[in-house]
């Protein structure tokens, strides 16, 4: 019987395996047929074009926005089986300095001998997309209870005197 430390070694091994490691110097196992990773920052934000090579036209373009990243990688001999597009780029944009994960977007694209990546950088600094969730002004909050709410409340006992 294996001990628990050996069993999650092997598991841990076989899902970095099967979700892919990548990083911009080429991940567990640099080579080539492995992903690519462009980081984009504030100071040096990037747009990465895919272009075919064999009339000049870009077939994918993304401006990567401030503080996350672009991974891709293609598939060769998976695309729709034409010599015109015979492979499948699975793709996928995260947060910066991401090593992990499932590439859930897929293009059909040229073979390698026709297409070329173009890196382009945008003028900087620019800012990293806003949370949401941090854009509630302070004087919009409401108070629910007490004597500043709309229903009005009980003034509180230990108020000091004007």
């Amino acid at each position: 019987m294996k001990s628990l430390a050996t069993r999650l070694a092997i598991g841990i091994a076989a899902a970095t395996l099967l979700t892919g490691c990548y990083t911009p110097s080429g991940g567990f196992n640099p080579g080539t047929g492995r992903g690519f990773v462009y980081i984009s920052t504030p100071t040096r934000p990037v747009t990465i074009t895919l272009v075919d090579t064999r009339n000049g036209e870009p077939f994918f373009k993304l401006d990567i926005p401030a503080g996350e990243q672009l991974t891709f990688k293609f598939v060769e001999g998976s695309g729709t089986g034409s010599r015109i597009e015979p492979t499948k780029m699975m793709w996928a944009v995260w947060e910066a300095k991401t090593e992990f994960g499932s590439l859930n977007n897929q293009l059909i694209c040229p073979p390698a001998s026709c297409r070329r990546i173009d890196v382009s950088f945008r003028p900087a600094p620019e800012d990293p997309p806003t949370d949401p969730t941090l854009l509630i002004a302070p004087d919009s909050v409401i108070p629910t209870t007490g004597p500043e709410s709309p229903a009005g409340g009980p003034q509180t006992p230990n108020r000091p005197q004007d």
